[in-house]
């Protein structure tokens, strides 16, 4: 099984009345979420169930994921991804992920940082390096877990195949 851990792209500060749930993506934001999106698409990275946090920033990261999406994908908006967002997200994976192949997580830090390290045991050590560096906005961690349903998932299980940063790829992915 494949879990797509998803950070929210960048969000936009400019308006101080805000509540942070509703917080958009800033125009930085848009543009690396559709960079994102299109990387994940070449690269058959394709989930078949998404979990996104209710966060207004995190809904307008999936909005420019959905046009690139293959294949029938279940879509669930989590409120707990959102008011968990200060820990890790493995709990919420066990509950909500079910027998899903290709498992997709679009949530906040610190809580996307730590689930990936939580759940990697194996990796190389620039990926992990690399995420304990700093895990930024609009960044992906793809790991791979031999398990056959979510409720089973445990520390330290998985591999990380790899780590992507919105700054990472060539502007023009065609």
């Amino acid at each position: 099984m494949r879990l797509l851990l998803f950070r929210h792209a960048k969000s936009d500060w400019g308006d101080a009345n805000l509540a942070d749930i509703d917080r958009p993506l800033n125009s930085r934001g848009k543009a690396a979420s559709v960079k994102m999106a299109r990387y994940m698409k070449e690269q058959g990275l394709q989930p078949n169930q998404i979990l996104c946090s209710t966060a207004q920033r995190t809904r307008e990261t999936l909005a420019r994921l959905l046009p690139t999406l293959t294949q029938e994908t279940q879509i669930h908006l989590v409120s707990d991804l959102y008011q968990q967002s200060e820990d890790d997200y493995v709990g919420l994976i066990r509950r909500y992920g079910g027998r899903a192949q290709n498992l997709m997580v679009i949530g906040h830090n610190p809580a996307t940082e730590d689930t990936a390290l939580s759940l990697s045991g194996t990796a190389s050590s620039d990926a992990i390096a690399d995420i304990q560096e700093k895990f930024p906005t609009g960044a992906l961690a793809v790991i791979d877990f031999d398990i056959a349903d979510w409720s089973e998932l445990q520390p330290k299980t998985g591999h990380l195949e790899r780590f992507v940063k919105p700054r990472d790829l060539k502007e023009d992915l065609d």
